[in-house]
């Protein structure tokens, strides 16, 4: 998740029925009375157990309703206009709270990616390797626009991508194979091999490697 103005989460909101501090909660993708969203990324949500409208909730939507449930105090960002959200369990919405500092990240991580994604188209003609290295060594970037840089790799024929690859820890294994299969081409394209005792590039058709001395 990314949320497109962190000045949200800035804001201090109490709840009116218990004067507990209401935490910034990422918002459903639907809202659950009208199918629709609900107009924001984030939700200032009560989480205090023992706010009267959680705690005496489980009664009334059992009465009213015939199942289980409650209710918890929720405000929209830049609004202090307090609703009540049905929830069917103490821990709705427990393991969706927004940690900002987390977020900041995350969001720095995809404006980062979409950087790179727009000079995917001209990166080669600039001569420029870095938003395709951004891209396959980021774990969290969209599958499409991994790919699409494993695919310039061969292109800029550039050998120094080959160490912060390798050192890579690569999630996907299929992702792996991909990058392996091209280094490879990139290698045989260049008549260079990597030593197998120390990774170091060496001619391919050495027989002692320049570098550790072994013996191929």
């Amino acid at each position: 998740m990314h949320i497109r103005n962190l000045d949200v989460l800035e804001e201090e909101h109490i709840c009116p029925d218990c004067n507990a501090k209401m935490l910034a909660c990422e918002a459903p993708p639907v809202h659950v009375g009208d199918g629709l969203g609900w107009g924001s990324e984030v939700l200032f949500i009560c989480l205090n157990d023992d706010c009267p409208p959680f705690k005496n909730g489980w009664q009334k939507v059992d009465v009213n309703y015939g199942h289980k449930g409650t209710f918890r105090n929720m405000q929209l960002p830049g609004s202090k206009e307090l609703n009540c959200m049905m929830v069917a369990s103490p821990m709705a919405f427990t393991g969706s709270i927004i940690d900002p500092e987390v977020m900041r990240q995350q969001n720095e991580r995809f404006q980062k990616e979409q950087a790179a994604i727009a000079a995917l188209p001209t990166c080669l003609e600039d001569g420029d390797i870095s938003p395709v290295m951004a891209l396959i060594l980021d774990e969290a970037a969209t599958p499409a626009g991994r790919k699409k840089a494993v695919e310039m790799l061969i292109l800029f024929n550039d050998l120094s991508c080959i160490d912060p690859i390798r050192n890579h820890t690569f999630a996907k294994t299929e992702f792996k194979q991909a990058t392996d299969i091209v280094l490879e081409r990139l290698l045989k394209a260049n008549l260079k091999k990597e030593c197998p005792f120390c990774a170091e590039l060496i001619k391919a058709q050495a027989k002692k490697c320049l570098h550790c001395k072994a013996d191929l």
